[in-house]
């Protein structure tokens, strides 16, 4: 187990962060990877907190038990599945970096869209097949690299529209999905020690609260001020990720 007194004032947060995420606002567990390797390699904090997003998202899916839209689950996961094969595939080569970068950048242009369009588009978008077998793999992809599969998700997702609940629930259950299938590339390629796995459960009892606290908070907030702090997240996670990944390529 780690004993640093610095990891576990970065550690907390961020598990505080990923426990709210899972109870339905998805956008900030973005930050949780970003927090931990102020203190871990990204490698070492992504192998830590696969096993309490899991176990969270079996907390969050008891609490949107059928809440879930079918369809976008369908039309996402195959390409989801791709992603991670992917993300295996190329686990050697891809900089953590450059991929903060393109998450960053896409997720800025897609809040900027949205504001600079003045909200004209309130209609809800039919799901489209093609679009949603793209931002699924490119989900899965950033999922496995840096658990930051968030903003593909949000962006193919966001403009259908679904109720806050339906949203949540839908993001838990393709999530928990995805984070499942993970476990065995991340076991084959060493990331469960026994000091990762010994760090985790210490930090557990951090999540579960911060889980039951998100689903509280979707409970009782519209579907407008709902989606304005989804935009509002992933604009400012959108620029955490290029600030960050600009620095690490300079």
């Amino acid at each position: 187990m780690i004993d640093d007194p610095w990891f576990y004032a970065a550690a907390i947060p961020a598990i505080f962060v990923l426990g709210m995420a899972k109870g339905g606002f998805g956008s900030v567990g973005l930050l949780v990877v970003p927090i931990l390797s102020l203190a871990v390699s990204p490698v070492q904090a992504a192998g830590i907190t696969l096993p309490i997003l899991i176990l969270s998202d079996i907390v969050a899916l008891v609490s949107y038990w059928r809440e879930w839209d079918r369809r976008v689950l369908a039309i996402m996961l195959p390409g989801a599945m791709l992603g991670v094969a992917v993300g295996w595939w190329t686990a050697a080569w891809v900089g953590e970096a450059e991929i903060r970068l393109i998450l960053g950048v896409v997720s800025v242009a897609f809040a900027l869209n949205y504001w600079l369009r003045q909200k004209r588009d309130l209609a809800p978008r039919t799901p489209s097949r093609v679009k949603g077998v793209f931002w699924g793999a490119l989900s899965g992809f950033t999922s496995f690299v840096s658990h930051s599969g968030g903003p593909p998700y949000q962006i193919y997702v966001t403009p259908l529209r679904l109720a806050p609940r339906i949203f949540a629930g839908t993001l838990v259950l393709f999530f928990f999905i995805l984070n499942t299938v993970k476990l065995v590339p991340y076991f084959f390629l060493g990331q469960f020690s026994t000091e990762n796995l010994l760090t985790s459960a210490v930090l557990l009892p951090v999540s579960i609260p911060a889980t039951l606290l998100g689903v509280w908070l979707i409970r009782r907030i519209d579907a407008k001020r709902f989606y304005e702090i989804v935009y509002f997240l992933i604009f400012g996670i959108g620029v955490f990720l290029i600030g960050e990944s600009i620095v690490e390529l300079l």
